[in-house]
């Protein structure tokens, strides 16, 4: 109890000092706000958003993130990124931002490590087929970002959630990295009322633009942009899809033809941009040479028919375990993968107030792409029995 008091008051005194230390428009840790009271963390020593990073790093979904491909999936090569080395390079440009513009470390480490929890098994490309699934049985779109929401708040430890605050949930929600944004400003008057209003609009219309409620969650916004963009060129040349010539001239010229190069020039335009201001900016000649970038892996390297060869039936594979799964809980089929490995000890609430279509939904979408294949060949493809003969 005496180390209970004494660290409490550490803590007490690093809340009062971000009042000091950091920006007028950074978010500070007393700021925080949770749909429930959470007295553990009241009387503990941790301040509130640096809990939601452990409580994130602690889920079972960020332990999925190892086996979940980026962009390039079915290829053996070991320096491809995956899903977790493209959440910590998030993690660390945009705490490399943060700490440039005095903003809020630990709220930017919470979002940007949850930011893609809620991402599918073959990542873009599962989340369109899983999305037609969900239409066509009409439960909506699937969105990895609310899904991600989803994920920690109503799904982890068995339905109970993990209660995080609602600038962490806002950020990993508006994170939208794919957008292109010259400049991004915070929507500060938020409650956890506007955030399922706002998720409503987007499954609705998914191309609409939200931005997040806090400063710090515009930069993980722009560092999950930052991270992937010359990532995902090192990463194809190394495949033999572009060479590095292909760049654009004025991309090369204005951002570098390197990952690390690109990188540097984008977080350096970016923080100098954004000193001392609520809003965040590139300048323009580097706004629009990254605009120019984003389109040209789109166009050479997302859309390469080498990239989809998989596709169609990787998409075939995902309808026929949809299907599998649902007709398990249509039939009550306890033996099967999404009762042992998903019900088993679920919440009540949980199992009453989720149709049988959101429930496989929300085990497929959790899957790595490994446990996918695995369910696949155990499901849909006959193995051999020895003992048929004796």
């Amino acid at each position: 109890m005496i180390y209970n008091k004494l660290l409490l008051g550490i803590r007490k005194d690093l809340d009062e000092n971000e009042k000091k230390r950091l920006s007028p428009w950074a978010c500070l840790s007393c700021q925080a706000v949770r749909r429930e009271r959470d007295d553990d963390i009241e009387r503990g020593h941790r301040q509130s958003f640096s809990v939601d990073s452990d409580r994130i790093l602690h889920s079972l979904a960020y332990s999925r993130y190892i086996d979940k491909t980026q962009v390039f999936y079915l290829i053996k090569n070991d320096h491809i990124t995956h899903r977790v080395l493209h959440v910590q390079l998030v993690s660390k440009i945009a705490r490399t931002i943060g700490r440039l513009l005095r903003l809020n470390e630990d709220l930017i480490e919470a979002i940007a490590l949850g930011h893609d929890i809620g991402h599918t098994p073959f990542g873009h490309d599962g989340e369109g087929f899983l999305s037609a699934i969900c239409e066509s049985l009409q439960i909506g779109r699937f969105l990895h970002n609310i899904q991600g929401v989803r994920f920690l708040q109503e799904i982890e430890r068995k339905g109970k959630g993990w209660n995080l605050t609602l600038q962490v949930l806002d950020g990993i929600f508006c994170h939208d990295g794919e957008i292109h944004s010259q400049s991004l400003a915070p929507k500060r008057e938020k409650t956890f009322e506007t955030l399922i209003v706002e998720i409503g609009k987007k499954e609705e219309d998914p191309s609409i633009d939200i931005w997040p409620m806090t400063l710090e969650g515009c930069v993980v916004r722009m560092a999950d942009t930052i991270s992937y963009i010359g990532r995902d060129i090192e990463d194809a040349i190394r495949l033999g899809l572009i060479a590095r010539q292909d760049i654009p001239g004025d991309c090369r010229r204005v951002l570098g033809d390197t990952n690390g190069t690109i990188v540097y020039t984008l977080v350096e335009d970016l923080a100098a941009n954004s000193l001392n201001r609520e809003d965040l900016n590139f300048s323009s000649d580097v706004g629009f040479a990254l605009k120019k970038l984003k389109e040209f892996n789109g166009k050479y390297i997302y859309q390469d028919s080498r990239v989809k060869g998989q596709t169609t039936k990787i998409k075939l594979m995902f309808e026929l375990l949809f299907k599998k799964y649902l007709e398990d809980l249509e039939t009550g089929n306890e033996n099967s993968a999404i009762y042992k490995g998903f019900l088993e000890g679920m919440s009540p609430k949980y199992v009453e107030q989720t149709p049988a279509a959101a429930i496989v939904r929300d085990f497929v979408a959790g899957m790595t792409d490994e446990y996918f294949l695995g369910q696949c060949r155990k499901n849909f493809i006959p193995e051999m029995n020895p003992d048929f003969f004796k």
